[in-house]
């Protein structure tokens, strides 16, 4: 795994989807900005996340590795997820409202890095206090800003 050349400025895009007892939930899509570094073999985007309605910023941290990514948020919510290739993690999902024990059981993951952009996909199934909730997957594209198909400088 190689440093791509981005820059430390980058966009953000995640999109999730989730299957429910066999019913696809419509894709949710986030677009933001955050920053990108690469350290001791490993990819590193820091960005802030506002939920609607909620007061507060959540931090998040996404590390991803060979086989492995780990998201942290620390904030109103705070949980460190971990997903790691063929393996069930668990952790512990601390809200404004109490906690629950989450389970991850990761199919793929998948990483693709070109000059400008990594491409991140994640499938997995989740359980919320070990019961099977959702088969799920998860898209991230970080960009370095400026890039071809970012802020208009696609034309």
């Amino acid at each position: 795994m190689r440093g791509p050349n981005m820059t430390k400025d980058v966009l953000i895009t995640i999109s999730g989807i989730q299957t429910i007892d066999g019913e696809v939930n419509d894709p949710i899509e986030t677009v933001t900005p955050g920053e990108y570094y690469f350290r001791n073999g490993k990819h590193y985007i820091l960005y802030d996340e506002v939920q609607e309605g909620v007061p507060g910023v959540t931090k998040c941290m996404i590390k991803i590795g060979e086989d492995a990514v780990d998201l942290s948020k620390k904030g109103n919510a705070g949980v460190h997820m971990s997903f790691q290739k063929d393996k069930k993690t668990r952790t512990s999902y601390q809200t404004p409202y109490g906690s629950m024990m989450l389970g991850f059981d990761s199919r793929t993951i998948r990483l693709m890095e070109t000059e400008d952009m990594l491409h991140l996909k994640l499938e997995y199934d989740m359980e919320v206090e070990e019961e099977h909730l959702a088969e799920c997957t998860l898209i991230m594209k970080v960009r370095s800003k400026g890039t071809k198909g970012i802020e208009g400088n696609d034309r």
